[in-house]
């Protein structure tokens, strides 16, 4: 894989999805990362799945960022390449975000997708 398609692929997190996720980890015993990854299904063709795991899989890339670590498997990374993961704190509540470049389309809710 060339400098621009790792480039492509790679996924960052934000300094509040890194503490949010931290301060998640840490609250549950044995788990020691979020794992992020896409699945078929949702209102626009992919959705987003988040699962706290105790170990991560020989497949997966993971991201780190103060004491907060994702876990993307290969086949979920090639759907998020080039997305930011971020947390939002505002009227509407609190969730994860994903700002995904490749995606055509995606639902209100901002779970699913399309490309």
């Amino acid at each position: 894989m060339g400098a621009d398609a790792k480039t492509a692929m790679k996924v960052e997190m934000t300094d509040a999805a890194a503490r949010r996720i931290a301060k998640i980890v840490a609250s549950e015993a044995g788990k020691t990362a979020l794992r992020v990854s896409v699945e078929g299904g949702g209102c626009s063709g992919f959705s987003y799945k988040f699962d706290l795991v105790d170990r991560r899989n020989d497949d997966d890339v993971a991201i780190e960022k103060d004491g907060a670590t994702v876990l993307i498997d290969d086949l979920s990374l090639v759907y998020m390449g080039g997305s930011v993961i971020d947390f939002v704190d505002d009227l509407m509540g609190q969730s994860f975000q994903i700002r995904n470049p490749n995606a055509v389309a995606s639902c209100g809710c901002g779970t699913s997708f399309s490309i």
